[in-house]
């Protein structure tokens, strides 16, 4: 067991080395990658007299006096001067150390902010030292650093000064696309970063200076080649050739009473593509509510089942699985292939069956994160479907994967995702887009209502039902929190008998047992409820064409993507239909945007794009950070030309220069990458 404090491997002590690990800081080249997040001018000195109030500024001046006062609290009160005049300084917390240094007679270094005090000219907490025989001025800004809990600023800036030894910068970036681009080499631009020359311009060190570009490049380069490398991994490896002649799926598109959107169509064709190869499909199919994804994967189980090799298709809710299985067994069943169903929920005897199934004739499986549990078997496992991917993570989706040998594997989202970002977090995909919706879709009016005009919204509730039509009432929480202080689902359904007795109105939340949701779910689609009163378990996968109003209640609480996957239940018939977003007052600016964004637009594509900026990248993933490098500093948004950049130089350097790619990657993740072979 190592004391604490005590020298650990590579010379630190290991109480100092678990803190740096604790900012990812393991490697000296951690170090240098771990650059300011703002300077301090400290190369110059400014009279006391000709301090400018409010602004940081560097004095030197001779201690007079440094007393422990206890009024109207404990502090050490310092008089200081210099040829100019005196200043006060004021330490509310304070070591017996700090106090012996700020002696009378000693001339100290104060880095702070002016401002007026009781007797003058004060600075409160500044930072300081003595001043030593013969010291001059730095020649450099003084960086600061994003720091952790006992990692001060000049320990960081020890370790960084040390670490410049121990790397080799040779750079990765071919000197033909440095020069092209205009940028340094990636010694001179962390040297400017860490060490920028006194007088060095405020817009020198901004993000969108050349020293800053080239580690955003450096960063989004090092994304580029894990992913891409990891894509060109997966395609080493056989899979299941899936090339049937196209009979069943033929015969499923004779028997739908609709065609195929363009989108649609060329979908189709890219995953029938992938599937005749002899590697593993790795495709996200991707388009927003209603645009016809189903039917997409429909095709593509039918390719499977022609070829002789089942499909596995996981979705995430229980309410979801049972809506895909429903509708998926009424287009595949008169076709004669065998669909069978796999949630947590399911009795002993049926689970069973189901079981038999999946390991002998059933062509198609449907089911949730039951699809993965270690005794459940595939006969031939060619196809892994999942439907909203962003709510599984990695493992999940590897654990999917390993049900077969190599399945083909095809990821759907409804949650549309921003071209900068499937560049970028997804470049280890293949991208299919539906970015068309079905025809006879009808607009969907949004409305924004204070919960104050409640009252009126029930009544329009009330008017919609009589014209024959049905609604959802959706709510975020199941039981009541004090904290939030929300309506629930229990009170509103509760509330709305009491107001709307004549008409029937149901319930379901997560915390109901899947046969009693189901219920419900059957009751409101052929139409024995008006109403159905719900939390977010009705978000994907619900279609009921005769439902043609939404109500989301605390409609501020919700997220821009679930908000409009909420709205995207209706409009699925021939009726108008209206979604009414209640919110409560105060609204923060945050929620107050997303309100404004979502009543603006219906086009899921600019929502996520606006969604992105709100949110930044590594929120909006969601579940497939796990495994993924995230970015530090590079800002999809505003760096969109650098990820078109960096993708062109991966390209080039796993196809031309495979060791200065290792070494990117090793600089930049440290065999990190090698989560994402999955």
């Amino acid at each position: 067991m190592i004391a604490p404090g005590a020298p650990s491997e590579g010379g630190l002590p290991a109480a100092l080395k678990k803190k740096l690990a604790r900012l990812g800081l393991s490697r000296p080249v951690d170090l240098l990658l771990h650059l300011p997040l703002r300077y301090e001018d400290e190369t110059r000195l400014t009279r006391i007299a000709e301090a400018p109030w409010g602004v940081p500024v560097q004095v030197e001046a001779v201690v007079e006096s440094a007393e422990i006062q206890f009024r109207p609290r404990r502090q050490l009160l310092v008089r200081a001067r210099d040829d100019s005049g005196e200043l006060w300084v004021r330490l509310f917390s304070f070591y017996p150390s700090q106090k012996a240094l700020l002696a009378p007679g000693r001339r100290v270094r104060f880095f702070g902010e002016v401002r007026g005090g009781f007797f003058g000219a004060e600075m409160v907490h500044p930072r300081f030292h003595a001043v030593e025989a013969g010291e001059v001025l730095p020649s450099t800004l003084t960086p600061i650093y994003p720091t952790t809990a006992g990692v001060g600023q000049l320990t960081l800036r020890k370790q960084i000064a040390r670490a410049w030894a121990a790397v080799d910068l040779t750079d990765s970036i071919p000197a033909a696309w440095r020069v092209r681009l205009a940028l340094p080499g990636i010694d001179v631009a962390l040297k400017q970063l860490h060490e920028p020359p006194a007088g060095t311009a405020s817009a020198a060190l901004e993000k969108h200076c050349p020293h800053w570009r080239r580690i955003k490049l450096d960063e989004l380069l090092a994304q580029q080649l894990s992913l891409r490398r990891a894509y060109r991994t997966r395609r080493e490896r056989g899979a299941p050739v899936l090339a049937p002649a196209g009979e069943q799926a033929a015969a499923l598109l004779r028997a739908l009473p609709f065609g195929l959107t363009g989108a649609q169509q060329r979908a189709v064709a890219e995953i029938g593509r992938d599937l005749a190869q002899a590697f593993p499909m790795q495709r996200l199919l991707q388009g927003d509510v209603g645009s016809g994804k189903t039917i997409v994967a429909a095709l593509a189980a039918c390719a499977a089942a022609e070829a002789g090799w089942q499909t596995a298709f996981m979705a995430p809710t229980e309410i979801l699985a049972e809506q895909h299985y429903q509708k998926l067994a009424a287009w595949l069943g008169p076709l004669g292939l065998q669909v069978a169903w796999l949630t947590g929920s399911l009795k002993a005897k049926a689970r069973r069956t189901q079981l038999a199934a999946m390991a002998d004739a059933a062509h198609l499986v449907i089911g949730t994160h039951a699809l993965i549990q270690d005794h459940v078997d595939f006969a031939r496992l060619g196809l892994a479907i999942v439907d909203e991917q962003h709510r599984f993570g990695v493992q999940q989706r590897l654990a999917l994967r390993q049900k077969g040998a190599n399945p083909h594997l095809l990821m759907m989202s409804a949650t549309p995702i921003p071209r900068t970002l499937a560049m970028s977090y997804f470049a280890d995909l293949d991208v299919s887009v539906l970015d068309e919706l079905p025809p006879g879709r009808t607009p969907i009016r949004t409305r924004l209502v204070s919960d104050a005009r409640r009252a009126e919204v029930t009544a329009y509730v009330d008017e919609r039902v009589r014209e024959g039509r049905q609604a959802y009432w959706v709510c975020p929480l199941i039981e009541e929190s004090e904290a939030l202080q929300l309506q629930t689902a229990l009170e509103t359904f509760e509330r709305l008998r009491a107001e709307l007795s004549h008409l029937r109105i149901g319930l379901v939340h997560g915390r109901l047992k899947g046969d009693e949701k189901q219920a419900v779910m059957s009751d409101f689609a052929r139409g024995a409820l008006d109403v159905l009163v719900a939390t977010t378990v009705i978000e994907v996968g619900v279609d009921v064409p005769n439902a043609s109003l939404m109500v989301i209640e605390h409609a501020e609480r919700f997220g821009l993507a679930q908000l409009h996957q909420l709205r995207g239940r209706v409009g699925r018939g021939v009726h108008e239909s209206a979604c009414v977003l209640m919110y409560a007052q105060p609204l923060s600016e945050t929620a107050r945007a997303r309100l404004k964004i979502i009543y603006e637009h219906t086009d899921g594509f600019e929502i996520a794009r606006q969604d992105l900026q709100l949110r930044g990248p590594g929120e909006f993933v969601g579940a497939r950070q796990s495994g993924l490098p995230l970015l530090r500093y590079a800002d999809l948004d505003a760096d969109a030309d650098l990820v078109e950049i960096a993708r062109e130089i991966a390209e080039e350097l796993l196809n031309d220069a495979p060791e200065l790619a290792d070494r990117h990657l090793q600089r930049w993740l440290g065999g990190r990458e090698d989560l994402l072979k999955s």
